[in-house]
């Protein structure tokens, strides 16, 4: 069995462990932290396929590298980051529960009034680094529309499995999912 696999991306090539998801399901691991060569060049080659927008959104924690670097190239000083728990500096907070392929149990996430506010009205891209089902990017969706935000994009690094198939998505590369054997789905 094979063991990774070799991904080209924004010209730069990595190997991605292969990780499993059950008995039969494995997916390659892409991680962007600790990565600032590869979250540099992501970040350039998403910006030249990104909508017009406003400000930029990610769900905690593995899109955090991606949308601080793309806010950085962009010129901007502000981002935004839906988080996994309230944390005590939040107030009135805004929540919505999420189900994601790489975790075990329903989560949720939290942004506060603050960003709603700051939300309200604005053309808001949704950066993540891959998206496979797509539960978190609709639970961040969910919490731009609700805070008033006009959802401008839908941003990834990667589409995993069928979420390539998606025409409401702008990725940079397709990330098959793997049998056991290591060979892609």
């Amino acid at each position: 069995m094979k063991d990774y696999y070799e991904l080209k991306i924004a010209g730069l090539t990595r190997k991605l462990p292969l990780c499993p998801i059950n008995e039969d399901l494995y997916i390659a691991a892409f991680i962007l932290f600790g990565d600032v060569e590869l979250t540099v060049a992501c970040a350039r080659e998403l910006l030249k396929k990104a909508p017009e927008h406003d400000v930029m959104i990610t769900a905690e924690s593995k899109g955090i590298p991606l949308v601080y670097e793309m806010t950085k190239q962009a010129g901007r000083n502000k981002y935004l980051l839906a988080r996994k728990s309230a944390k005590l500096y939040m107030k009135d907070v805004v929540s919505v529960e999420v189900q994601s392929i790489t975790t075990a149990k329903l989560q949720a996430l939290y942004i506060d009034r603050d960003d709603v506010e700051y939300m309200k009205g604005k053309r808001v891209l949704i950066v993540d680094d891959v998206i496979s089902t797509g539960e978190s990017v609709r639970a961040v969706e969910k919490l731009v529309q609700e805070s008033g935000g006009i959802v401008a994009g839908r941003m990834a690094v990667l589409a995993e499995g069928d979420a390539s198939k998606r025409d409401d998505i702008i990725y940079l590369e397709h990330l098959p999912l793997f049998n056991k054997y290591g060979e892609a789905l």
